[in-house]
């Protein structure tokens, strides 16, 4: 499949990498970086399971619907976990992660 019927996700996952990196570095910026701990560690993985969804996909691999199944569950852990914080960083990260979690599982599921 051309990369091109991919383009919606790969932007959102894109958009999801940008958001999880500011946010990991921001969190480390808090008073209280212990516990920031898990998010940051969430973050880091997010953002690396995005960037390699977007490639798998901007390549057209053949595993790319089974790696973007893999990053919808990994970005709903983290926005879930991003929510609970009240930071603006964590809030606005919390989103792209749910955004992106749902764009990977529309895609994981078509045919």
């Amino acid at each position: 499949m051309h990369h091109s019927n991919f383009d919606a996700c790969i932007e959102v996952c894109n958009a999801c990498v940008v958001a999880c990196s500011h946010c990991s570095t921001a969190c480390l910026q808090e008073p209280d970086i212990q516990k920031m701990a898990r998010c940051i560690a969430l973050d880091m993985d997010c953002a690396g399971i995005c960037a390699f969804a977007a490639a798998a996909m901007a390549r057209g691999s053949e595993h790319a619907q089974a790696i973007c199944a893999l990053c919808a569950s990994i970005c709903k852990s983290c926005g879930d976990e991003c929510a609970n914080h009240s930071a603006d960083h964590c809030q606005a990260c919390a989103k792209a992660c749910h955004r992106c979690a749902q764009a990977c599982l529309e895609m994981s599921a078509s045919d």
